[in-house]
């Protein structure tokens, strides 16, 4: 029998203070979104008619090193410029290792509540767990509960990364830092800028792993899995599986509110690439950091894993000179990670609206 809040403090107690999450809340029996979940109107993405799907064919990577280099490099620098979200296959993980990554994630959720909260925010080092985005100033929740792993060594994270997936998890880390490396360093030259490892490094140096769970919802045309945003740091690795659900807006430079949203369909064996925002601000607005959401599902619950990377938070990004000189003017402000990273946690998702804090009076 489906457990019945009587409030949305009752509720709030149960998914985020008690640790339940999300999927212990559909665990309850629940046949209704409760109305803590349910969006506006404008946010359904079920209830909006200007999308279609992505019909761009996934960049293949091991064609880097052969005669087809410039073809693959070009195909980069344009899809980074224009939607600023690609998928690469042939990019260094099998399909059984990433059968072995979805596998764990659903491992890891379908613990106990007391298992789970062992992870949460304090308890144990270098890794948390929580639900939705930034729940305690939320008036509406997003549909998901996250698992995330901050690295800084193998040693660390074989320590205190979950049992349930920590190896695993590490290999795919690992993977999905060369292919960045190998992206920033296209990028950087296509910027004007001679190829460094130690700025490449300087820009992806802080790396995080997360793991999300979107359970089945019985109302999914109610709710979001994530709303509009744009990811923070300079790239973001991406594992969906095969449910699919991601949605990515196409910027109308004349009418930052409009655009039509692509969804981006689960290829076998493929990784998205996105560029965040760090990464639009270096390139003075070259790169686009796309604004992005999640859908949620009533047949069954996805998982999908990124991996973010971007610089430490005691560093200052700003727009490259080589740029500035080209363009004739910074659109950005010179900004500490940090400060822009409190920023960006301060305020509940609203599309790209994060970026304002880094931009200038120069800037559209």
């Amino acid at each position: 029998m489906a457990q019945i809040f009587n409030s949305s403090n009752s509720l709030y107690d149960f998914v985020v203070r008690d640790g339940n999450g999300v999927k212990g809340l559909v665990d309850t029996g629940i046949s209704e979104v409760p109305e803590r979940y349910i969006q506006p109107l404008q946010e359904r993405i079920m209830n909006q008619h200007d999308s279609r799907v992505c019909d761009v064919p996934p960049i293949d990577l091991s064609k880097l090193n052969g005669p087809e280099h410039k073809k693959v490099v070009d195909e980069i620098v344009r899809a980074t410029e224009t939607l600023g979200f690609f998928q690469v296959v042939n990019h260094g993980m099998s399909l059984e290792q990433l059968e072995s990554l979805k596998e764990a994630a659903h491992a890891f959720f379908s613990l106990p509540t007391e298992k789970k909260i062992m992870y949460r925010p304090g308890v144990t080092p270098m890794v948390k767990y929580g639900t939705s985005f930034v729940a305690d100033i939320e008036k509406v929740m997003e549909w998901k509960d996250v698992l995330s792993m901050s690295y800084s060594s193998d040693e660390d994270a074989l320590k205190y990364w979950p049992n349930q997936c920590k190896e695993v998890v590490l290999e795919y880390l690992k993977v999905s830092s060369k292919i960045v490396r190998d992206i920033m360093e296209i990028l950087i030259v296509n910027l004007g800028v001679e190829p460094d490892d130690s700025i490449v490094e300087h820009l992806i140096g802080v790396k995080t792993v997360n793991m999300n769970y979107y359970p089945a919802c019985p109302n999914p045309e109610l709710t979001i899995g994530v709303g509009r945003h744009s990811d923070i740091g300079t790239i973001t690795v991406l594992l969906q599986d095969g449910i699919g659900g991601l949605y990515v807006k196409v910027e109308d430079d004349n009418h930052a509110e409009n655009g039509e949203w692509l969804e981006i369909p689960p290829i076998p064996g493929a990784l998205v690439i996105n560029i965040g925002d760090i990464l639009q601000i270096l390139s003075n607005g070259k790169y686009r950091s796309p604004e992005h959401r999640v859908k949620t599902t009533s047949s069954q619950s996805r998982v999908s894993i990124p991996v973010f990377l971007m610089p430490t938070l005691t560093e200052k990004i700003g727009p490259l000179a080589e740029m500035v000189k080209k363009d004739g003017l910074a659109h950005y402000k010179e900004v500490l990670v940090k400060d822009y990273v409190t920023n960006y946690f301060a305020h509940v998702h609203a599309g790209k609206k994060p970026l304002d804090f880094a931009r200038t009076f120069n800037s559209a």
